[in-house]
């Protein structure tokens, strides 16, 4: 019975039949009430909240669907990030896609059908523990999001971009499968709790596990966008519509994060010496390249594609950090630091990219840098909100990017790699001047527009809420952190177990 246990996965399931009873209500809907499609929207991930949040406060870890889906700590928490990313995501982009049509009379609501859809892959995703089941979840994301990025089917470089997408993350998919199948070839099975049994107990070909090791880390990297399997991210922001940049640049990152713990700490831990070498050689490279390519960027949202590379770079130092001297004693600082990290990165992404919707129009999209030219004199307030998210992203105290970026690189000082945190201070460094830059253009530069900024008031109340967010985490990171550094404590604990049993 235990493995027919449905209560783990009312989450996914509601969400599932929701999904279609919005897409369903929405063809009956007339154009004039699109908007009983937002609320719909909102109010499903209203639920999910809720019922995820009743399993996080229970804080226990139950397996089910013979160990294929588990929920714990780590997947509880990470699922109520993603329904708050995807809901602010919606609540942003409300004008945007009205006003360029990707909802209304040629499209229904698709486009909060699609974003529910990508949100259930993720959510598969964060629980899966088998590798076909977060295959399964990676491919219903990254389906959603192709279709999200070519939903203006009139615009020839969003339809650009998707093609480029869809090529490179079908060749990601490929990369991941293969290296997939290569292990369940030496170990006999697609458990994650099985093939860390296997590959601990030494009786298996090693070179067949390694190269399986770096077929999976390919495919991870493209999914996260780091170096060299980088360059879809660029194009894809920049062509894609602003709304849906958001969409592949929140939520889906805390599911990357969440891929990279469940396949190489909880299904290869065995083998970390050697993937963790490769994303030593990962990380480095994409904090180089990001940071030092954005600098010569004009458009914004190119320049924070770079800026999502690097930071992704970052991340993965907590990640790499782990394992020293083949034991765990510095584990949980350094894998809760990068779940830490993607948070940080995931909120302050919310807020600037929301930024961006708020100064684009009818016709006008906001995308250039020289669009952000004296907004202090057009907003003050929205200026001091875009402003506290740079500073936050450059890891300026005492916001949460500096937090973030301090507990990282404490984790990395206590693996005794002194090279690879004074390597990522100089290019956090080096990052900064981009960030620094845009400021620059709002508070010392004159306005080239004189168009009146105008949103909705649940706009303007959540994104403040969204940069007071960012400022007071950084006064006081101690919560976040705590159940970030819990639910990888219970977490890793609960599976450990299992694997001993």
């Amino acid at each position: 019975m235990n493995n027919m246990n449905l209560i783990p996965v009312y989450p996914e399931i509601f969400l599932l039949i929701a999904t279609s009873a919005v897409l369903l209500i929405d063809m009956f809907v007339a154009d004039a009430k699109r908007h009983i499609t937002y609320y719909l929207s909102l109010a499903v991930l209203a639920v999910c909240f809720a019922l995820t949040l009743g399993s996080f406060n229970a804080g226990e870890t139950v397996y089910t669907f013979h160990n294929m889906f588990v929920s714990d700590p780590l997947s509880d928490l990470l699922k109520l990030v993603s329904y708050a990313a995807v809901g602010m995501t919606l609540v942003y982009s409300r004008r945007y896609v009205s006003e360029r049509g990707m909802v209304g009379a040629h499209l229904g609501g698709e486009f909060y059908a699609l974003a529910l859809f990508a949100l259930l892959g993720q959510m598969v995703m964060i629980s899966g523990s088998n590798f076909l089941s977060i295959y399964l979840g990676l491919e219903l994301m990254s389906l959603s999001l192709y279709a999200l990025v070519a939903l203006r089917r009139d615009n020839a470089v969003a339809t650009e971009a998707a093609m480029k997408y869809f090529a490179l993350g079908a060749m990601a998919s490929g990369f991941l499968l293969y290296g997939m199948s290569m292990l369940y070839g030496a170990t006999g099975s697609l458990d994650l709790i099985e093939v860390t049994r296997v590959a601990a107990s030494g009786g298996v070909n090693p070179t067949v596990l390694v190269f399986g090791v770096v077929f999976v880390v390919a495919g991870l990297a493209f999914k996260l966008g780091v170096v060299p399997f980088h360059m879809w991210i660029p194009d894809v922001y920049q062509g894609a519509p602003t709304s849906v940049t958001l969409l592949l640049g929140g939520a889906p990152k805390l599911a990357a994060f969440a891929i990279c713990f469940r396949l190489l700490i909880e299904g290869l831990l065995p083998l970390a010496f050697d993937w963790q070498q490769m994303l030593t050689v990962l990380a480095v490279l994409s904090m180089a390249i990001g940071n030092i390519t954005a600098i010569a960027q004009t458009n914004i949202k190119r320049m924070l594609a770079y800026s999502t590379i690097s930071h992704m770079g970052f991340m993965l130092l907590g990640l790499l950090a782990g394992v020293v001297d083949g034991n765990l004693y510095s584990a949980a600082n350094a894998y809760s630091s990068a779940m830490f990290y993607s948070i940080t990165y995931v909120m302050t992404t919310l807020g600037t990219f929301g930024v961006i919707m708020l100064l684009a129009r009818s016709g006008f999209e906001a995308e250039n840098l020289e669009d952000f030219k004296g907004l202090n004199q057009r907003s003050p307030w929205f200026a001091g909100v875009m402003l506290v998210l740079m500073l936050s992203l450059a890891g300026i105290p005492p916001l949460m990017g500096f937090y973030a970026k301090l507990s990282v690189l404490q984790a990395v000082l206590g693996s005794h790699q002194i090279w690879l945190a004074v390597v990522a201070v100089l290019f956090s460094l080096i990052g900064a001047y981009y960030y620094l830059r845009v400021i620059k253009l709002m508070y010392f530069d004159e306005p080239q527009d004189s168009a009146k900024i105008v949103a909705h008031a649940d706009v303007r109340v959540l994104l403040s809420l969204n940069g007071l967010a960012v400022l007071v985490l950084g006064l006081w990171p101690g919560l976040l952190m705590n159940a970030t550094a819990a639910a990888i404590v219970r977490t890793m604990t609960s599976f450990l177990a299992r694997v001993v049993s």
